[in-house]
């Protein structure tokens, strides 16, 4: 067995830039608008602190808002909570690594990422649940696929 060659860089690329800490500001495009991202070298590491860019992602790649238009979740009361902040409090709660709905509460005091992702609000525990109970499964099993495919599909 021959194994393939070694990948070089080609002949035009004669220096790799050299790395530097990043100490600049870097402009990230997200839902609530742009956004200046500065690391701290001496500030504690949180679990959720590269998710301007996972939302930058998420915007430019046309993939949080079709999501939420395309879900079957509706509402007809005026006091219901909107559909964007009730799917984006369960996506902020996942990505959080939350695996109880009671862990929803914890983000309610984090309005940075939430107005990040468009949200009004994080909407409780108890809404989200309803939220999810109102969506039909076939309905919901659809939506969630079609997302999915998308996302790896080459059309």
């Amino acid at each position: 067995m021959k194994l393939p060659p070694k990948v070089i860089h080609p002949m035009g690329v004669s220096q790799l830039p050299e790395k530097t800490d990043l100490f600049e500001a870097v402009e990230v495009e997200t839902y609530g608008g742009k956004l200046q991202v500065e690391w701290d070298p001496d500030a504690a590491v949180t679990p959720i602190g590269q998710l301007p860019f996972f939302i930058q992602f998420l915007k430019l790649g046309g993939r949080f808002q079709p999501w939420v238009d395309d879900c079957p979740l509706h509402y007809k009361s005026n006091n219901a909570p909107k559909k964007i902040d009730v799917l984006g409090s369960l996506f902020l709660s996942i990505l959080s690594g939350h695996k109880r709905y009671a862990h929803i509460t914890n983000l309610m005091s984090d309005r940075v990422n939430s107005e990040l992702l468009g949200m009004s609000k994080v909407v409780s525990d108890d809404s989200a649940r309803r939220g999810l109970k109102k969506i039909d499964e076939e309905m919901g099993i659809k939506w969630l696929q079609t997302h999915l495919q998308s996302s790896y599909s080459p059309y």
